[in-house]
């Protein structure tokens, strides 16, 4: 994933410079004024805010300031709307090269995680094991799926990423048994056999995903 971002990040670049070499200068209703193909530009803009949202999230810094930077001021020509995007669209690929957007997607993930593993124990107490380990799993596979696109493996069942990223060294044979275990009570509770695990086996799933989370996804 992130290779593909990167290069849908150059592309885009180039993009940008194609529009540049458009300028030309025009007569408007308030003297020469500077244009550029609309058509190119409309379309670079709609790319750049599919990439940022695919990059970094619609909360972000980079797309609300690229949204904003879209509304025309008064007589205000398509070639001065361009220059503000442009170097917001420059800034976000800065970032993203140097890793601050990847870094971002990960503190908002985490938030997330956290929520559903806090609600994951609340199951539990109150007596909710199945929906607890299920929301667990769903956790842990996530994870696994986003430590699949860090290091440009494919996504597949929970056991054959599991496989593909101790076999990329990303994490220990002794990892990926305990993932294993993880999964084997993910699949007992998603089949709805209370009977092949206990609560205590739920709590140390949960403590073992917060773990892992801890140590592969900071």
């Amino acid at each position: 994933m992130n290779k593909k971002l990167t290069q849908r990040f150059v592309e885009l670049e180039s993009q940008l410079n194609d529009i540049e070499a458009t300028k030309r200068s025009v007569k408007g209703a308030y003297g020469l004024t500077e244009a550029i193909d609309t058509e190119l530009f409309t379309g670079w803009k709609v790319k750049v805010k599919n990439l940022l949202v695919t990059a970094c999230g619609e909360e972000s810094q980079h797309f609300v300031a690229f949204e904003a930077g879209e509304k025309r001021g008064t007589m205000e020509s398509d070639y001065s709307i361009k220059k503000r995007l442009g170097a917001i669209f420059l800034a976000a690929k800065e970032d993203f090269d140097g890793g601050y957007l990847a870094s971002l997607k990960y503190l908002v993930q985490a938030e997330v995680f956290d929520s559903e593993l806090e609600q994951a124990t609340e199951l539990l107490n109150n007596g909710y094991k199945l929906a607890a380990a299920v929301i667990s799993g769903v956790v842990l596979e996530t994870a696994l799926r986003d430590l699949c696109d860090s290091n440009s493996i494919s996504h597949g069942k929970l056991d054959t990423m599991n496989a593909q990223l101790a076999k990329a060294g990303v994490y220990n044979k002794l990892q990926q048994k305990r993932i294993t275990a993880i999964a084997d009570i993910r699949n007992s509770a998603a089949h709805g056999r209370p009977e092949k695990f206990q609560d205590s086996d739920v709590e140390n799933m949960i403590r073992d995903v917060e773990s892992f989370l801890l140590s592969y996804m900071a």
